[in-house]
């Protein structure tokens, strides 16, 4: 295969009757949604397929039938140049963070795309100054606050130059200030962005949310409008179910 080349015009991302299974749950049933939005919120119940929707973004999970495009490539031809394209940002920073130090895990990625060491080491000790965090530098992981650790994985991620960054949940286990804090440096962002939140008050910040359940989309547009319409099912839900 040739090397993969982009129309900076196309900056949609694009599910095509899109079908997903796990197990036996029928995730998505022709699944059809054009997103060209800078700042996408997702939310809905647990199971309705927030996470698995995410990650047909990067190729960590591929449809049984249609297509996804992210800014003009296919997940599914192209799924080895996706971590290029595609930066993806775990609920739980444990479960991302793989070295040590601070600048190890800001660097690797760099060295991954064959960014000579020294040059890497360098580029992630601008990207650590620049969002705060020049302090940081040499410091151990597991020295950092939960809220610390959730920033080091974004800025991980950030300093790979993806054209979109997915996050799953990132903000469940933080603090008020700690959420504000990171949501003010999300939005400064250049990357298309793709948040899953049970945070309703975050995505408020989006220009476009998707609530999903029922094997597709319950009700896509404006945040107001969408996290409206799932607070009266959330309080329709509540009320109907029994006392423990």
């Amino acid at each position: 295969m040739g090397a993969i080349t982009m129309n900076n015009a196309n900056r949609t991302i694009e599910f095509e009757r899109v079908a997903l299974r796990r197990g036996e749950t029928i995730v998505f049933r022709e699944l059809d949604l054009v997103l060209s939005e800078r700042r996408i919120g997702v939310l809905g119940d647990n199971g309705a397929g927030k996470s698995s929707f995410l990650r047909l973004f990067n190729g960590l999970l591929l449809p049984e039938s249609g297509r996804v495009r992210i800014h003009g490539l296919d997940v599914r031809e192209n799924r080895r140049d996706l971590p290029r394209r595609v930066g993806f940002v775990f609920q739980n920073p444990d479960h991302q963070i793989i070295f040590p130090t601070v600048l190890e895990e800001v660097s690797f990625g760099l060295r991954e795309q064959g960014v000579a060491p020294r040059e890497a080491d360098g580029r992630a000790r601008d990207i650590l100054g620049a969002n705060g965090c020049a302090t940081w530098i040499d410091a151990a992981v597991h020295e950092l606050s939960e809220g610390q650790k959730q920033r080091l994985c974004i800025l991980a991620v950030v300093a790979t130059n993806p054209d979109v960054l997915v996050l799953d949940e990132p903000f469940s286990s933080l603090d008020l200030p700690t959420r504000l804090d990171l949501m003010d440096m999300l939005l400064t962002l250049p990357q298309t962005l793709v948040l899953a939140s049970h945070d309703l008050d975050v995505l408020t910040h989006m220009e476009r949310c998707l609530w999903l359940g029922g094997g597709g989309v319950e009700r896509d547009g404006a945040p107001g409008e969408v996290i409206a319409a799932y607070r009266g099912h959330a309080m329709a839900r509540r009320n109907n179910m029994g006392t423990c």
